[in-house]
């Protein structure tokens, strides 16, 4: 027997090594978890029981889960998506149950020898397979960069409605394993002390906690403000214990009234923590739960409970979606990415099973059906563009209408920029393009905003600048510039890659954060980063130092000085036919990339060989296959490298005569 500091280390170090492992899989930590669990479970190795500590952690850990979704509920935010979470999201759910409690009732009439499911077993079955999982398909869907496409919001939505749905389920399973002839009015009585607690802390306890914060922030403790936030998360979940509710209701409403003050985003950050460990926690216990001999000895039933209530949910939720206005592609898509079990499943079937509403040996073979279920959700997402291309007949069809109406639009352009990204930024970039006549074809995810932008002239079109079909519709041949405007290291660092292989002498222009990933992007081929700490920085600088009375030519120069030594490209810039208007002597500094082929004269001849500061120019970056090399007198050039030449018209001109010589 473990005593409590062995256990607790046993389970740290476990997940320690589950997550690593899962990580460098790139797999959700959430399926290290789970692994963790059955490895080192009763069931398995037998190295930790399942007893009343580990049954404790995991409690919190569904506690502290209900919270942060209640500090994320937003009453604006259901409103605008109303039609797909109340519409969508209420009929996947219901109907899951629907078909599951008709499945029961089939088993029990048709199959009576083999199990017997009661209809409150099966309505508690059908509300545990009716959940999906946040954790896996949100973060699949940020890091593919479909959280505002058409599926996306959809898949959010359904999702929303399902975290939703925990809430009256929490408290109809266990009245389910009440009395039968008892069944009505405990449902009521339960009904009932949930309106009222919930009337007194929504109510009486909003008022109560902005006023309680208030008090506490004032203290300016950090120390301080993390314990309030405890006691209060665990309050609300002991005295709706006491009320005979669950635990989780209490912390799901402890995060809704969090999350009407001024210190919400604040909370999610001190509250991160602590959630992700012991909901990490909650993860291996369900899968200590897991009996591998049991599985492995009926498996083939694993698998029909694995593959049959995957795909009843995802032709459900396809259909459904259909059935909502979906394309037949995006219903598909919406369908694949919530097939799959999710972490309130594990809890409302523990509920179940607590309840003592379905038979033990059925609970182990859903609940090893639920965890493989998961372990494919990633493949299943990942490849669901695969799959819908092949299956859906028309998806084809209308990914290339899009695509031959953006290159319609921008046949005509010529030395035009791209914008990737449309957003705040993107359309910041747009407006001071448009007013210094230079053409741009933007490229945004979000259909909504491209359909307003489009209405108001905008020229912006629905597509993926990470797609090498959109670059091209969008003239990335013809094109001067392509700019991301959104912070994303990941995406731009595939539009980098498609850059280089399409259009190497193209100069991309990269938004991010900080400097962090800044070598890592401009190695990929950014000819600049622009960071956002740094330019916020800049400015805080300079109104601090005229509200200090340095005088505002002296704060000017001094910004000017920072980024010309941070952005050295920015001392030039790239010419366009219109410049010449506007520069009318040829004598302000810009750039000019030149690319040698193998007949060029520099080829195999070093930098300072070339003598380019005879002709007043000189070599400001050196671009070889995908690395950014660091120009010295002594680089040595090689065919296929992309040369930016900097100084005046005539200097450059001159200049790329002796290169290409």
């Amino acid at each position: 027997m473990l005593s409590g500091l062995e256990l607790t280390l046993l389970l740290l170090g476990s997940a320690v090594l589950g997550v690593v492992a899962f990580r460098m899989l790139h797999l959700p930590p959430m399926l290290g978890y789970l692994a963790v669990g059955i490895l080192i479970g009763p069931h398995a190795l037998g190295l930790a029981e399942n007893d009343a500590t580990t049954h404790a952690l995991a409690e919190f850990g569904v506690v502290f889960l209900m919270f942060s979704i209640g500090l994320e509920f937003s009453l604006s935010q259901l409103m605008a998506m109303r039609r797909v979470v109340f519409g969508l999201g209420m009929a996947q759910v219901l109907l899951t149950i629907v078909a599951t409690m008709l499945f029961g009732w089939l088993i029990a009439t048709q199959l009576p020898a083999f199990v017997r499911i009661s209809w409150q077993g099966a309505f508690a079955l059908g509300g545990a397979l009716a959940m999906s999982s946040t954790a896996i398909v949100s973060k699949m869907l940020t890091e593919r960069l479909e959280l505002e496409s058409p599926h996306g919001r959809k898949i959010i939505g359904i999702l929303l409605f399902q975290d939703l749905a925990v809430v009256p389920l929490l408290i109809l399973i266990p009245a389910l394993g009440k009395n039968p002839e008892q069944l009505v009015p405990t449902l009521a009585w339960a009904g009932l002390k949930a309106v009222v607690v919930l009337v007194l802390l929504l109510f009486f306890g909003q008022k109560l906690m902005r006023k309680w914060f208030t008090l506490v922030v004032k203290r300016r403790s950090q120390e301080l403000f993390m314990l309030n936030l405890l006691m209060i998360t665990l309050g609300a979940a002991w005295i709706t214990e006491k009320a005979g509710l669950s635990m989780a209701l209490g912390a799901f409403v402890a995060g809704m009234l969090v999350s009407e003050t001024q210190y919400k985003h604040q909370v999610e950050e001190d509250i991160k923590p602590f959630r992700d460990v012991l909901l990490g926690l909650f993860f291996i216990t369900v899968g200590m739960l897991l009996n591998v001999a049991l599985v492995i000895e009926h498996w083939p039933i694993v698998l029909i409970l694995l593959v049959g209530p995957v795909l009843l949910k995802f032709a459900l939720i396809a259909l459904l979606a259909k059935l909502f206005g979906s394309s037949d592609g995006v219903a598909m898509r919406t369908g694949l990415a919530l097939a799959q079990a999710g972490e309130f499943g594990f809890v409302l079937l523990n509920l179940t099973a607590g309840a003592a509403l379905i038979d033990p040996f059925i609970i182990q073979l859903v609940l090893a059906s639920m965890v493989l279920s998961m372990l494919a959700a990633p493949l299943i997402i990942a490849k669901s563009d695969q799959i819908v291309m092949k299956v859906a007949t028309n998806e084809w069809m209308m990914q290339s209408l899009q695509l031959t109406q953006l290159a319609s639009r921008t046949m005509a352009l010529q030395k035009h920029v791209i914008v990737a990204g449309f957003g705040r930024s993107g359309q910041s970039l747009a407006t001071l393009l448009s007013e210094e006549k230079v053409a741009y074809q933007a490229l945004d995810l979000d259909p909504e905003r491209v359909q307003e932008a489009q209405a108001a002239g905008a020229n912006v079109a629905y597509g993926d600048a990470a797609r090498r079909e959109s670059l091209v519709a969008a003239g990335i041949y013809r094109a001067s510039a392509l700019v991301i405007t959104y912070a994303d290291t990941q995406s731009a660092l595939k539009v980098l890659g498609l850059v280089h292989e399409m259009a190497p002498a193209l100069p991309v222009i990269v938004r991010s954060y900080d400097d962090t990933d800044l070598d890592l992007l401009r190695q990929a081929g950014a000819a600049e980063v622009v960071p956002e700490a740094l330019e916020g920085s800049l400015m805080l600088a300079s109104h601090a130092l005229v509200m200090m009375g340095v005088p505002l030519r002296r704060v000017v120069h001094r910004v000017q000085s920072a980024r010309d030594e941070r952005y050295a490209s920015l001392r030039g810039y790239f010419h366009g036919a219109s410049d010449a208007a506007d520069d009318p002597e040829h004598l302000y500094v810009r750039l000019h990339s030149v690319i040698l082929r193998d007949d060029a004269g520099a080829v195999g001849k070093r930098i300072d060989q070339l003598e380019l500061g005879e002709v007043g120019a000189e070599v400001t970056t050196i671009r070889r296959g995908k690395q950014r090399l660091d120009v010295t007198a002594h680089t040595l050039l090689t065919a296929g490298d992309v040369v930016v030449l900097r100084g005046s018209a005539d200097a450059v001109t001159r200049a790329e005569g002796r290169l290409l010589q």
